[in-house]
């Protein structure tokens, strides 16, 4: 592509050749795909574009660098806990400091790899900062960031991953993994398909949305809970992440921000729709 080829990526799982074929190779195959292409039923995969790939890639090592503190502070609460009996909250745990923590545990070997654990997730913490003010700063659009964060439920990490992952706008459409994978016969159930089909990470960014708009947004709240009590169930993370998804492109596309007001209703509105929205079915 920069030498100036003009490349495809083939979806190689949308062009299964005939189960029947006696013979097959690399030439064989280049002729099938060049047939394909020559008709214009080639089906192809996105090519995402160079200059945001990097900044996409260091987006994702966040989850790893976060897993990993998340991991240390779940230890450092296990050994204060069966240390004291007690139990240590995680806001707690960031406003101690390491000379605080030394108080905490009065067996020395327990005290020396609590200390440990507690300076590697200090240290964590700062470059899990210093990772998203980077990918803050890189990003070629942050007017579109202005605009997902109007989302409820949005907020500047999942404005980001939601805004790397899913690319041109204009293009995109993908089922994040929110669209039901089923397959039905006269209404009845007769196997399903890939359900890890899509974008791993934006069906996390629609998970962790719909959350937080239920949690504080209080139109959706309100609509969550009449949902809740007439289908009988506790939670549904999929319904209220296939909510959202219609919302995202909406806001994506337009050129000026939109209230909070206006936005909630767009949400609204869309719940009430069929299950199974995805940012394809947007247009």
């Amino acid at each position: 592509m920069d030498h100036g080829y003009a490349v495809h990526r083939v979806n190689t799982t949308a062009i299964p050749q005939y189960d029947g074929l006696k013979h097959g190779d690399d030439h064989a195959d280049a002729l099938h795909l060049a047939q394909l292409m020559r008709l214009g039923l080639l089906p192809e995969g996105y090519i995402y574009p160079r200059d945001q790939r990097a900044t996409r890639d260091l987006l994702r090592r966040r989850f790893s660098l976060v897993r990993q503190a998340v991991r240390l502070m779940l230890s450092i609460q296990s050994s204060f806990s069966r240390s004291t009996g007690k139990q240590l909250s995680a806001n707690a745990l960031r406003r101690l400091t390491p000379s605080q923590l030394v108080d905490l545990f009065p067996d020395l070997s327990t005290r020396y790899g609590v200390l440990i654990q507690f300076k590697l997730w200090l240290t964590l913490q700062e470059q899990i900062t210093a990772l998203e003010r980077w990918v803050r700063k890189d990003l070629l659009h942050p007017s579109l960031l202005v605009r997902l964060q109007s989302v409820p439920g949005i907020g500047p990490i999942l404005g980001m991953t939601l805004l790397l992952e899913s690319g041109s706008i204009e293009r995109f459409a993908s089922y994040c993994r929110m669209v039901e994978s089923v397959r039905l016969s006269n209404g009845k159930r007769k196997g399903h398909g890939n359900r890890k089909c899509g974008n791993r990470y934006l069906c996390w960014a629609f998970m962790e949305a719909a959350n937080y708009a239920v949690r504080f947004d209080p139109l959706i709240r309100r609509w969550h809970e009449r949902k809740r009590v007439r289908k009988h169930r506790g939670s549904d993370q999929g319904g209220r992440a296939q909510v959202g998804a219609r919302p995202l492109s909406q806001v994506a596309r337009r050129h000026d921000v939109r209230s909070h007001a206006r936005l909630r209703l767009i949400m609204l509105t869309a719940a009430g729709r069929k299950w199974g929205l995805a940012l394809s079915q947007s247009l």
